[in-house]
């Protein structure tokens, strides 16, 4: 299929900006590494709820039954990537990148002046929103950035998303531990003058004209429906996860710290198996990684429920290793499954499934309210495992002639 656009675009200088212009072999790390920094900063700004979600919960009149609830609000208005990739791939540049993150970072300002539903729920889903335009834009961008090594180069650009995730969480149960949470805005400062310092780095996306080659929605359609299904299992038990373990140690009595604390232990030590995933995927294959971390985190959420003192912690770091180390596969896999619109790809990789996951949450709340939290966690092994079934419908690699 013709097509006017490279394969692999890389980065030149000229009329003070970054240009796409011809194939690199070796990644720009240094580009992905200021790219994951903005990474850090929004996936930082629109996750740290779970961290003081007790205390916004009483801020705001609700109980703990709706934590659930209010985390789908979070959540589901990242199902609009797919929106914004196309958005993306129709217009190129890199402000999405920039529009997102500000919504992002506003968002968590939002929350920390909350006094009632009918003030969070907005802010949260404007969060949401944000997100839907950061990341399939971000995304394709690293995969520009990372040449020949798209699974180890994507899995960078991911870390900084993972250390957010994970740090600010803790951040913010600290401040409003030691301030209160309307003490949360500073944590805002550093994205705003990150996006002023950084903008000229972030690599421009080609623009796709739309009558330029349209997607084909028919082509790979099992492989895409397989991976909407893997990716919505593995959110979901990400989101389940990091949403009902603070309530869990809040019940036990647990100070709103530790309950941070575990959050950051889960993702943070994740960056560890999203890293190696990646790494082990490009030389053992993608199928492989998925199947293998699926079965492992499986195993691993039973294991949680059996383990006390020391080995809790021992759990929550290999669990988050299991848990996001596929996490850059199936971006990679989105990307190929949409020649020419990668942007589309990772909206619909990532986006797509985390709206559904979000979802998927409501009746998780119900089933913690009747059955415990215990009982979210055993349902959450059993999706691993059947996540293991849409594996074997993906593609391995997928090679377009340009």
């Amino acid at each position: 299929m013709h097509s006017r656009y490279v394969a692999h675009p890389t980065i030149t200088h000229g009329n003070d900006c970054m240009k796409l212009r011809t194939a690199p072999n070796d990644p720009h790390y240094t580009r992905l590494a200021a790219l994951g920094w903005l990474h850090f900063l929004n996936d930082g700004a629109a996750n740290f709820l779970p961290g003081i979600l007790p205390a916004v919960l009483i801020a705001v009149g609700l109980n703990t039954g709706y934590a659930g609830a209010v985390m789908s609000a979070l959540l589901v208005g990242q199902s609009l990537q797919f929106f914004g990739g196309w958005l993306a791939d129709r217009i190129g540049g890199r402000w999405l990148i920039l529009l997102g993150l500000a919504g992002s970072t506003l968002g968590a300002i939002a929350i920390s002046l909350a006094t009632s539903p009918a003030w969070l729920i907005p802010a949260l889903f404007g969060i949401g929103i944000s997100n839907a335009l950061f990341h399939p834009q971000a995304l394709a961008g690293a995969r520009t950035l990372s040449g020949k090594r798209p699974g180890y180069g994507m899995s960078l650009f991911l870390v900084g998303g993972e250390i957010g995730r994970g740090i600010w969480p803790l951040l913010a149960s600290l401040v409003v531990v030691a301030w209160g949470l309307r003490s949360l805005w500073w944590l805002g400062l550093p994205a705003l003058l990150s996006m002023a310092m950084l903008w000229r780095v972030i690599p421009e996306q080609p623009r796709r004209p739309a009558h330029l080659d349209g997607v084909d929605w028919s082509r790979y359609r099992l492989a895409r429906v397989a991976l909407v299904g893997f990716s919505l299992l593995r959110a979901l038990a990400i989101f389940a996860t990091v949403t009902y373990l603070p309530v869990w140690w809040h019940q036990q009595g647990r100070p709103l710290v530790d309950g941070a604390s575990a959050i950051a232990v889960l993702l943070v030590v994740g960056i560890v198996g999203n890293i190696g995933g990646g790494h082990l995927a490009d030389r053992i294959g993608r199928r492989a990684v998925m199947a293998g971390s699926s079965v492992l985190g499986a195993i691993l959420f039973v294991v949680l429920l059996k383990s006390d003192g020391i080995a809790v912690w021992i759990v929550l770091g290999l669990l988050g290793m299991a848990l996001f180390a596929s996490l850059p596969l199936g971006i990679l896999i989105g990307q190929d499954l949409f020649p020419g619109n990668r942007s589309l790809g990772s909206g619909i990789a990532l986006g797509v499934s985390n709206g559904l996951a979000a979802l998927a949450l409501l009746p998780l709340d119900t089933l913690a309210r009747s059955h415990g939290v215990a009982a979210v966690f055993g349902c959450l092994a059993a999706a691993m495992l059947v996540s293991v079934i849409a594996v074997a419908a993906l593609p391995e690699a997928i090679h377009h002639e340009q």
